[in-house]
Formats: structure tokens, sequence, C-alpha cells
């Protein structure tokens, strides 16, 4: 087990870079680069005035090196005063030093948002605490429902109770966020007006159930759906073995039988989906927060793309990946120990 998980180790750091490196080129085209200048400058600089601020700054430095001192393997290099050719901080209001220095992701400096002018973990810590609460609501809502709709839905395969279960799931699956949003937001906000709270106010005023109650509901009807078809399908296919008919020949109860024989083995598959779906959760979170006002990670890094935040853009991409990967991870492990036969190879 402890080398498989070094393997997964090392995969995981190989992933890691292979990405990062993919999305520090992507954000720092030239583009770009051009726009973040002229949210620093005055918007009628001229090009010769963009490109000197461009050099000055470090951004036209070789592609490696950027990466390198964003890392933190290589020291960052100062501005350069355009009348006086002191040596300056990039950022002021960063509080970065007027010197060479390390600060980069290994030294846990994230950078500094041209956006919001204070440090980029200074404004995606917060957000990701808001994000925090509300995936885990989500999944306290998930888990349980999709489970139960999905076994009783696999324990009678072919029932009108099955056929019923199935096509709520397919339906609720089928229907995106910004499509599920809305519809809540017509019912219950605009029609009976039990959910009138503004979500934007979750953040400033604390979480309510009238605040809080849309941006949990439209995450979670989708993914209830698709995790219920899952477990739907896991439990038809234990149901059939040949060991759960040995079970009911010896005069087990049905319930038994399911609870006992059937039930664990049919959770595997159920357990990995759920896993998945951290990744799905994050890109819903950018499209539920945008669409309420939810102040999280989500609604940040839908800001930082907007308006081209090269530095809160690479935090938001960064803790993006390392979410992910470590949810790849705990599901490998958690799937290596409900299957016996994944643990003896």
């Amino acid at each position: 087990m402890l080398s498989f998980l070094f393997r997964r180790l090392g995969v995981m750091i190989l992933t890691m870079l292979c990405l990062t490196i993919i999305v520090f080129y992507m954000v720092n085209l030239e583009p770009n680069l051009r726009r973040m200048a002229l949210s620093e400058l005055d918007v009628r600089s001229s090009d010769e005035h963009i490109e000197s601020w461009l050099t000055r700054n470090g951004y036209h430095q070789n592609f490696l090196v950027r990466y390198g001192q964003w890392l933190g393997v290589l020291r960052k290099q100062p501005s350069v005063d355009a009348v006086t050719g002191e040596p300056t901080p990039r950022f002021s209001y960063c509080g970065e030093p007027a010197k060479p220095y390390y600060g980069g992701i290994l030294q846990g400096d994230l950078g500094c948002s041209s956006m919001f002018k204070t440090t980029v973990a200074t404004k995606i810590l917060p957000g990701l605490a808001a994000t925090g609460k509300l995936m885990f609501w989500v999944l306290v809502i998930v888990v349980p429902t999709s489970l139960l709709i999905g076994i009783l839905a696999g324990m009678r395969d072919g029932t009108r109770m099955d056929r019923t279960l199935s096509v709520v799931s397919i339906v609720t699956a089928a229907t995106p966020e910004y499509v599920s949003g809305v519809i809540f937001t017509i019912i219950f906000a605009s029609g009976l007006g039990w959910l009138n709270g503004s979500a934007a106010s979750a953040t400033a005023q604390g979480l309510t159930f009238h605040n809080f109650a849309l941006p949990v509901m439209t995450m979670a009807i989708g993914d209830i759906g698709y995790i219920a078809r899952m477990t739907r399908a896991s439990m038809v296919e234990v149901m059939t073995q040949q060991y759960i008919r040995t079970a009911r020949l010896k005069g087990l109860s049905f319930f038994r039988v399911v609870t006992r024989h059937a039930l664990r083995n049919a959770l595997i598959v159920p357990f990995t989906v759920i896993m998945l779906q951290f990744p799905w959760l994050l890109t819903g979170v950018v499209v539920v927060e945008t669409m309420f006002r939810y102040q999280g990670f989500g609604f940040l890094l839908n800001q930082a793309a907007s308006n081209n935040d090269i530095d809160l853009l690479l935090g938001c991409s960064l803790i993006s990946v390392v979410v992910v990967l470590i949810t790849q991870l705990i599901s490998d492990i958690g799937y290596a120990y409900l299957n016996p036969r994944i643990r003896v190879q």
C-alpha cells in the first residue's frame, strides 16, 4: 500500500507541474499582459509605454525563468524606476521588497492581485472558506439522498418505483445549474416568497436558510440524479450475483441480504463517483456563485478571469488543481480498501 501511495504522490506532483505550466503559459499570453499593464497604467497609454512597463517589471523575461520565479525556485527581480533607475517594488500595495528575493508557491506567496490591490492569499482564503461551507452542505444533502434513491431503485429493478425514481434521476442529472437555478428562483423566491434572501449577503451577514438554500439546492439537484443513477446500476449488478442468490436460498430475509451482503459491494462504484464529483463541483461553484453573487471561490475565479487579474487567476487555478488531485488520491485509496482485489494486486 505504501508503494502505491508513493507512486500516486509522484504522479500527482508530475501532473501538477504539467498543468501549472500549461495554465501559466495560457494566462501570460501577450494580450493578457497588455491588458494587465493597462489596468496599472492609463487606458490611453501608448504601445511604447506599455512595452516599457512590461519590460521593467520582468514580464518579457524568458518563460521558464518567470515560471521558476512563480514557483519560488528562482529569485524575483524588482522593478526599475523609469526616471531614477532605482529598484522599486513591482506592486507597492503588496509589500514586495525593492530587492531580489525568493517569493513564490514554495514560499507560500501566491502573488499580488492587481484588481483588489492586495495579496492573492488575502482574497483566496476567505473565498475558500465560504465555498467550503457551501460544498459541505451540498454533500450533506447529495450523498445520503442519492444513495437512498439509487439503492431503492436497484433493489426493485423493473418495478414502478424503479421507473419513477429513474425518470426523476435522469431529469435532474440532465438539468444544468443555470437552468435549475433560474427555476428555483422563480418558484421559491419570486413565486412563493420563501427564499427571498440575497446570497450575496451570506458572507457579509452570516449564513441563513433564506440566503443559502438556493445555491445549495441548485448545486445538489444535478449531482443527486447522477450519483443515484450510478448507485442504481451498481445495485442492480450486485443483486444478480451468485452469492446473493445463494444467500436467498439459505432463507435469509430480503432486507438482511441487501444490508449485509449486497450493500457494501454496491457502494464501491458510488464512492468512486462521489469523489470524482469534486471537479464537477468546482465547475458548478463558478456558475452558481456567479448566478447568486455568493462571495466564494467560484465567484472570485470568475472575477479574476473577467478582469485579467493574472496572479489571482494563477492562484485560483493552482488551488483547483490541488483539490482535484487530492480527491483523486483519496478516491484511489478508498477504492483499494473497499475492494480486496485491488489491495491484492
